[in-house]
C-alpha cells in the first residue's frame, strides 16, 4: 500500500474567503506557516459577476488590513465613508454620523471582488502560507495531539490548530456538534449598484421602513465622472419576489421613490443579486484544536454593516492570541489559548448580533405612533454627546478590547 502524503503546518484554515484569507496574512506576518484549503477556483473570482456585493470596511478593519499587507495589493481604492444618516423612513429628524476628532473616516467602501484580489495576491506573496485550492476535505481528525485534514486525493496535513472559515454552512462546526441559535427574518437583501445626477458626497444613507431597511452605500465615481452608490435593500420576502421580477427601469424607479429622489434620477449598472436574511450564532467558538471564524460562528442582519468587519475582529484576535501563544512555546491548539480566544470574541459579537437584531425588530414596528417615538428617541441620542460618540465608535469598530492589528500595531 502507498504511504499518503503528509505535510504540516502551524495552523490549518479551511476556508479562503475574506476571514480566511485574512487570518493567514495576519500570522505569515508572524513567521507562522499557514496552510489553507478550498474547494473554490479563485479564477473564477475574477469576473464581476461572481460577486457584485460591496463591503462597507470599518477604520480598525482598514488598519488591519494595511498592517498585514493587504493594502499594497488593492487595485482599486475605496470610497471613504465621511458621514452616515440614519432615517425613519422619509420623515424629517433622524441621526446623523461623523468622523471623530482624529478625522478618521467612519469606513471605506470596498467592493468585494478588489477585496478578494488583494487578499489572494497577499497570501500568494506569503512566505508561510501554502494554498491549496480546488481541494476537497475527505475526512478532519481532532486529538488530544493534533488536528489532521485529510484531501479527496489522500494527502494528510497535519497541524495543531484548525481554523473553520467555511461560511455560514460550516461543516467543521456542524461536525463538533457546536449548538446555534437561528433564525430566519423573512426578508431578502436585494443588491445592486446605482448611478445617479447627484454626488453622494460620501454618505451612507439608512433609510428604516417597516417592510425593511435601505442602506445606500457611497463608491466611487466612474472614470467617467458617473456617480456610484451600492444598495443593500432588505424587504420582506413578499415584496421581494414583486421587486426581483420588475424590469431594470422599473426597479431603479422603486428604489428612486425609496431613498426620496435625493440624489436625483437613478439606472441600475449592475445585475441584481439576492439572498435571504437570517440570523445565527454559536453558543461556543471553539472545540478541541478547533476555532470558528467569521460567518461560520456568527451571522448577523446587515442592517448595520458589520457582518465582515465581525469576521475581521475575530481574525485579529485569533491571530493575537497565537502569535503570543507561539512566541510562549505553547501547542497552538492548547485549551487555555482557545479558552482565551472565546472570551474575547464572545462578548463582542454576541452584544453587535443583538444589537443588530433589536434594531430590525424596533424599525420593523409600523405605525405612525412607533415612527414618532423613534424619531423622538433619535433625536436625544443626536444631541446626548457621550451616547453619540459611543455609538459613532462601534460604527467605526473602535469600541471594547481592540487586538493590536485593529490599532494599526503589527504583532
Amino acid at each position: 500500500m502507498t504511504q499518503a502524503h503528509r505535510s504540516s503546518a502551524d495552523v490549518i484554515i479551511l476556508g479562503g474567503g475574506l476571514v480566511g484569507l485574512s487570518l493567514a496574512a495576519a500570522l505569515d506576518g508572524a513567521g507562522l506557516a499557514v496552510t489553507i484549503v478550498d474547494p473554490a477556483d479563485p479564477e473564477s473570482w475574477k469576473a464581476a459577476t461572481f460577486d457584485g456585493r460591496t463591503t462597507a470596511v470599518s477604520s480598525s478593519s482598514m488598519r488591519m488590513l494595511e498592517t498585514t499587507g493587504v493594502l499594497e495589493h488593492l487595485a482599486a481604492p475605496g470610497c471613504p465613508i465621511h458621514a452616515i444618516r440614519v432615517a425613519d423612513g422619509l420623515q424629517p429628524g433622524g441621526l446623523t454620523f461623523e468622523p471623530g476628532r482624529d478625522g478618521e473616516p467612519l469606513g471605506v467602501m470596498h467592493e468585494n471582488r478588489h477585496l478578494r484580489a488583494a487578499l489572494l495576491a497577499r497570501a500568494e506573496a506569503g512566505a508561510n502560507i501554502d494554498l491549496r485550492w480546488t481541494s476537497q476535505v475527505a475526512k478532519v481528525v481532532r486529538d488530544d495531539f493534533a488536528g489532521t485534514v485529510q484531501l479527496t486525493g489522500g494527502e494528510e496535513i497535519r497541524a495543531p490548530l484548525i481554523v473553520a472559515a467555511e461560511g455560514r454552512r460550516s461543516p467543521s462546526r456542524e461536525a463538533a456538534g457546536i449548538r446555534m441559535a437561528r433564525w430566519s427574518y423573512l426578508h431578502t437583501a436585494i443588491v445592486s449598484t446605482l448611478a445617479h445626477d447627484q454626488p453622494h458626497e460620501h454618505i451612507a444613507y439608512e433609510i428604516f421602513y417597516p417592510s425593511g431597511p435601505f442602506a445606500l452605500l457611497p463608491m466611487n465615481d466612474l472614470e467617467d465622472g458617473t456617480h456610484r452608490s451600492a444598495i443593500v435593500w432588505s424587504i420582506s420576502d413578499d415584496r421581494a419576489a414583486g421587486l426581483l421580477a420588475l424590469g431594470d427601469a422599473a426597479f431603479a424607479a422603486e428604489a428612486q421613490a425609496a431613498m426620496g429622489g435625493f440624489l436625483g434620477h437613478i439606472r441600475l449598472l449592475t445585475p441584481r443579486s439576492s439572498y435571504p436574511l437570517g440570523f445565527h450564532h454559536a453558543v461556543r467558538i471553539t472545540d478541541r484544536r478547533l476555532a470558528l471564524a467569521g460567518d461560520a460562528a456568527h451571522a448577523i442582519h446587515p442592517i448595520a454593516g458589520q457582518g465582515v468587519n465581525l469576521g475581521f475582529r475575530d481574525a485579529a484576535a485569533l491571530a493575537e492570541v497565537l502569535v503570543d501563544g507561539a512566541r510562549l512555546g505553547l501547542d497552538l491548539g492548547d485549551r487555555q489559548l482557545l479558552d482565551r480566544y472565546q472570551r474575547w470574541r464572545a462578548l463582542d459579537a454576541f452584544s453587535v448580533a443583538l444589537a443588530t437584531d433589536g434594531l430590525t425588530r424596533l424599525y420593523g414596528v409600523p405605525g405612525k405612533a412607533a415612527s414618532a417615538v423613534r424619531r423622538f428617541g433619535m433625536g436625544i441620542v443626536d444631541r446626548l454627546g457621550p451616547l453619540k460618540e459611543k455609538l459613532n465608535a462601534a460604527a467605526r469598530g473602535n469600541s471594547g478590547d481592540l487586538p493590536r492589528l485593529l490599532l494599526g500595531e503589527a504583532l
